[in-house]
């Protein structure tokens, strides 16, 4: 006879939640390290209940301001722990549980865990429509939770409280798997988590799934070598992949061994240090001239761990030599087929040692070797001048990110995802260590700076954690500095304001237009339109009312101050800067963002011209 345990849904969920593992290279870490969370009557007394009564130590409760935020801190703590680990995060059904969408996004966009349990509409449809409940006129089986379909790697309703006996085990393999992952949602409507059954005993036994590490093939691997060894001109590209297997080491041989430079994505900056010989820093929209120089004149770019967005490939002109050729090492086999490239499918250190090993006493030539050499020289002296201070403005953006750069050092983790930062942080940060630079540019999410960093804090409690981020993102989502001195986190936010949303004003302006929407000013009652003086807020005084300590700067020595204070106060602090929206730093490469082809305004006709020249270098590459 088969033992049973009869549980409420909620209560074996929190139970089974509590025994599942991830293990890789015979290590073992836990899979969901708890739970962020915001009740509602969707989840309170079901899901809510279970944890206070079931949760404990080995399933923590976290307490978030936003449900978007609790989201992100999950994520960004995933991709901390090189997606070994993760939280699950739960809302009520109706407004909480739309909000987590746009988090979901985050977390499929990047390739990262995340598991969701929103709250649903009663099962037995008996009290319908109930409070906060979505009527959907041709279907009473639809919720607002459908949503999640489309921004998640696996979705489930569950109406029975056995259906978590196939359920869940389907849902952790998801989480668990590198190629597969992203953002899981299990919708729990409300009667059912308060339902019982007779569950098998077995079902709450630990459950451990290994991440493997697959090679590449030996057909596709022969082709990829012989295709190196006959490049005159080859290209790197080192992806989020290499810091997710762990192939840091792996690609510092390879470099060192072979003399391929390497440029990084966004996800990918500190794959590679700058300090390395073959670094080639920052590619595509958002690079250095170096890196971007190199890859215009490649004749081999070997995808590693990158999905290969607009913002890596400059919208598919970065690669111009008439005969480029592509490899691509990723677990996702769809990644490794971008661009027509032979695809070596399988773990980036386990592919990469075997290029090492293939590619023994193999060199690029003295002539590639040299070009290198000299861009990386021509860069520094760039990055110089980029970082140095310009006539009659006391503190640039530039000169921020340099200043926090050295703050941070090797020990911290500086975090950002939206605005004009990551253009200009990605050109200018020197990464001393894998670990030191933290960016969400898959999704693109405000807001996700302050909550992530709470993630990361939780993943790494070590390391000081700063969060950079522009008052537009501020203003969207800053609540989750609540949390951070709920929970005692010691973390720094650096704030740059520039009166709005300045990246995309940027945009506008440099497409011919006029200034319309991006700033943040008074209406005009002559004109009607918001084109007075600035809105000044003050955000020191803001997060000071959150329980942060607020500090100021206006020069790079006041920030210098400010920063080696936030080193020394305990708690949340955040220092306010203030810069220019005007001062902008240089682009390498092109983006594609359609101007109107027909316009009265004459700078948009201008840029309409030059719009259509550019498309002219657009390749596809297949």
């Amino acid at each position: 006879m088969k033992k049973t345990v009869t549980l409420n849904m909620a209560a074996a969920l929190v139970k089974f939640l509590q025994q599942q593992y991830i293990r890789r290279d015979g290590v073992e870490h836990r899979l969901i390290n708890g739970v962020w969370g915001i009740f509602g009557h969707g989840n309170v007394t079901g899901f809510g209940q279970a944890l206070e009564e079931h949760g404990g130590r080995a399933l923590p409760y976290l307490q978030a301001k936003n449900e978007q935020a609790m989201v992100h801190a999950a994520v960004a703590f995933a991709k901390t722990r090189q997606r070994l680990g993760t939280f699950a995060c739960t809302s009520s059904v109706g407004p909480g549980a739309t909000n987590m969408i746009t988090g979901a996004g985050v977390a499929t966009v990047n390739r990262l865990p995340v598991l969701l349990l929103p709250g649903d509409i009663f099962s037995n449809r008996i009290p319908g429509p109930v409070l906060q409940q979505l009527e959907y006129p041709s279907s009473q089986d639809v919720s607002v939770n459908d949503c999640f379909r489309p921004v998640s790697k696996y979705w489930d309703r569950i109406n029975r409280p056995e259906q978590i006996l196939t359920a869940l085990p389907e849902a952790m393999r998801i989480l668990a798997d590198p190629a597969e992952t992203g953002a899981v949602t299990i919708a729990m409507p409300e009667d059912v988590q308060a339902e019982s059954y007779a569950y098998p005993e077995h079902f709450f036994a630990k459950r451990v799934y290994t991440v493997e590490r697959p090679a590449a093939s030996t057909a596709s691997l022969s082709a990829a070598v012989a295709l190196i060894r006959a490049a005159r001109r080859p290209l790197i590209i080192a992806g989020g992949g290499v810091h997710y297997s762990d192939a840091v080491a792996a690609l510092d041989a390879l470099a060192a061994a072979t003399g391929i430079p390497v440029a990084v994505t966004q996800a990918g900056k500190g794959a590679i240090l700058d300090a390395h010989s073959s670094c080639l820093g920052a590619i595509g929209v958002t690079g250095t001239a170096a890196a971007n120089a190199i890859a215009v004149e490649a004749d081999l770019v070997i995808n590693l761990g990158t999905r290969l967005s607009d913002f890596t490939t400059a919208s598919k002109s970065q690669f111009q030599h008439p005969r480029v050729r592509f490899i691509g090492v990723n677990i996702h086999a769809a990644d490794a087929h971008k661009h027509g490239a032979i695809p070596l499918v399988g773990d980036a250190r386990t592919i990469l040692r075997q290029l090492t090993r293939a590619l023994a006493g193999w060199k690029v030539p003295s002539a590639h070797r040299a070009a290198v050499v000299r861009q990386r020289a021509a860069w520094d002296s760039t990055r110089a001048t980029l970082v140095g201070p310009k006539r009659g403005v006391p503190l640039t953006q530039a000169q921020v990110i340099d200043e926090l750069n050295r703050a941070c050092g090797a020990a911290g983790t500086v975090i950002h995802a939206s605005g004009g930062i990551p253009g200009d942080i990605h050109k200018l940060w020197r990464s001393h260590a894998p670990t030191d630079y933290h960016s969400e540019y898959g999704y693109s999410c405000m807001g996700y700076e302050i909550a992530g960093a709470l993630g990361i804090k939780l993943a790494a409690p070590a390391r000081d954690v700063y969060a950079f981020l522009g008052d537009g993102s501020y203003l969207m989502l800053h609540t989750e500095i609540v949390t951070a001195v709920q929970e005692g986190l010691k973390l720094t936010i650096v704030l740059v304001d520039n009166h709005g949303f300045g990246c995309i004003h940027g945009l506008q302006r440099g497409s011919g237009g006029h200034s319309f929407g991006n700033e943040f000013r008074h209406r005009v009652g002559r004109t009607g339109r918001l084109e007075g003086r600035p809105v000044d807020v003050d955000f020191a005084k803001n997060a000071e009312s959150l329980g942060a300590t607020g500090l100021r700067a206006h020069t790079p020595e006041e920030l210098r101050t400010a920063l080696a204070q936030a080193k020394t106060a305990p708690g949340v602090v955040l220092i306010f800067v203030t810069t220019p929206a005007d001062v902008r730093l240089p682009g390498y490469s092109w983006w594609d963002v359609p101007v109107s082809a027909t316009s009265q305004v004459p700078g948009v006709r201008a840029a309409r011209a030059a719009y259509d020249r550019a498309t002219k270098k657009q390749r596809f590459y297949y």
